[in-house]
């Protein structure tokens, strides 16, 4: 936790991490990943709405604001509230939803972490 203060109080790490995490959105390296995420039903409500990637990015946007991990982890949390908690209409739906969300949570960091460490080690500082 202390490692991510010291990168985050860095104004220009915090510059490149958060340049090259744009960049790996706007590469096509991410496609693959994508097509993990999509699920395809007949029924266009059940369709998944990437909430994945709208935590991640919606963290990225944190970083503009502020580089406190206070602030980011806020800003996750209510995230999390509102689309693996609050939709949840029972204990099952919960279990459900969170272990799915987990799963492609981790799946998603891994793929991102791969994409920064091999095209963008400018981002790690």
């Amino acid at each position: 936790l202390q490692t991510v203060r010291a990168l985050l109080n860095n104004n220009s790490t915090v510059t490149v991490l958060r340049s090259g995490l744009h960049a790996v959105f706007n590469e096509q390296s991410l496609d693959v990943t994508k097509n993990l995420f999509r699920e395809k039903f007949r029924n266009p409500k059940k369709r998944q709405k990437n909430i994945q990637f709208k935590c991640l990015k919606n963290l990225i946007s944190s970083l503009t604001s502020s580089t406190d991990i206070r602030d980011l982890l806020s800003s996750f949390s209510s995230d999390l509230q509102t689309f693996v908690i609050k939709p949840s209409r029972s204990k099952e739906a919960f279990k459900k939803q969170a272990s799915d969300f987990m799963l492609k949570w981790n799946i998603l960091l891994s793929t991102v972490g791969k994409i920064l460490t091999i095209n963008r080690t400018d981002s790690f500082g």
